[in-house]
């Protein structure tokens, strides 16, 4: 197991095989030493995180929405450096689109949830610039989507 990886296990988090593209479009790319993830959704093992925020769904259920989506963005990095998440030099960049009321504005709060995941879980490695945006509608419902780009050695 990766130190990584035995972090996560340390926070009780096994990360799941990749999830598969819902459309037309490859889950990650790699160009150089960056890897960009594509959107991956709020879903856990009993199915997609679906609500609104501002609306039928709190900060907090936001932020563990968040949270979920930062687990299926490593799974997909574990996925593009074959299986060695150790290869993870840094997060630089997250984007995350939060499914909000017009007058909800605590976006940044909710997309807290995988920042603070991605720190605790990853250390230095896990700090990153970050935008956190208001959608009026995300895919299937879903409350969040985040898509990132590391550094990879």
């Amino acid at each position: 197991m990766s130190g990584f990886e035995a972090k996560l296990a340390q926070m009780g988090v096994t990360l799941p095989d990749a999830p598969a593209p819902a459309a037309n479009y490859i889950p990650y790319m790699q160009v150089g030493d960056l890897v960009f993830v594509s959107g991956q959704i709020s879903a856990d093992s009993t199915g997609m995180i679906k609500g609104k925020l501002g609306d039928d769904m709190d900060v907090d259920a936001g932020a563990a929405a968040a949270r979920a989506c930062a687990i299926s963005l490593l799974a997909q990095l574990k996925a593009a450096c074959g299986g060695d998440l150790d290869r993870l030099s840094r997060v630089v960049k997250l984007t995350g689109f939060v499914n909000s009321t017009a007058d909800f504005g605590d976006q940044p709060k909710v997309i807290n949830g995988a920042s603070d995941f991605l720190a605790e879980a990853l250390g230095d490695a896990g700090r990153h610039t970050r935008s956190a945006v208001s959608a009026s509608s995300l895919p299937f419902g879903v409350a969040v989507e985040i898509e990132a780009i590391f550094e990879i050695k």
